[in-house]
């Protein structure tokens, strides 16, 4: 399933979080589940990966990640303060030092004048309080866009976790 560079890129993770002692959980969208099942296709990533949350509803991201509805509605689920509730809602929610969320338009539909296909927005929260966004646009078809966002995911998790 997943292979070459992702598998790199997934064990880089891990050996950073094993590094600092760190458990990290998921929040994805328009991923569906890829970087957490990217980090899991390595043997004995358990001691790592607490958790995934898949919330590609907008119900989704309230009731499992607690992003208030009131963001959603004045930025939209594609946004980077969707991206950072649902990054720190996944913080609040799992017993992790470490979260990511990805939320995005991967196509081939969905696109706006302000938000076009291949934009993807990832949060990037710690348990000590700190968060930040990341704003990237992707070119290629659905599947394209969704395995440049599972690679962008990857980086920044392993740039965080080694900074």
């Amino acid at each position: 399933m997943f292979e070459g560079e992702i598998l790199i890129l997934a064990q880089s993770v891990l050996d950073a979080c094993r590094a600092r002692n760190w458990r990290l959980a998921t929040a994805e969208s328009c991923t569906g589940g890829l970087v957490a099942a990217a980090l899991t296709a390595i043997a004995g990533s358990s001691d790592v990966v607490e958790r995934g949350f898949v919330t590609y509803s907008n119900e989704a991201k309230s009731e499992l990640l607690g992003v208030s509805p009131e963001i959603i509605a004045a930025h939209g689920a594609v946004s980077a303060e969707t991206a950072a509730a649902m990054a720190q809602g996944a913080i609040a929610r799992a017993p992790v030092d470490l979260a990511i969320s990805v939320t995005g338009v991967a196509g081939p539909g969905g696109a706006t004048a302000t938000k076009p296909v291949g934009l993807m927005l990832f949060g990037l929260a710690r348990r000590d309080g700190t968060c930040r966004t990341e704003r990237l646009v992707f070119a290629g078809d659905r599947s394209a866009v969704r395995r440049f966002a599972l690679e962008a995911a990857l980086r920044l998790l392993e740039a965080e976790a080694r900074d």
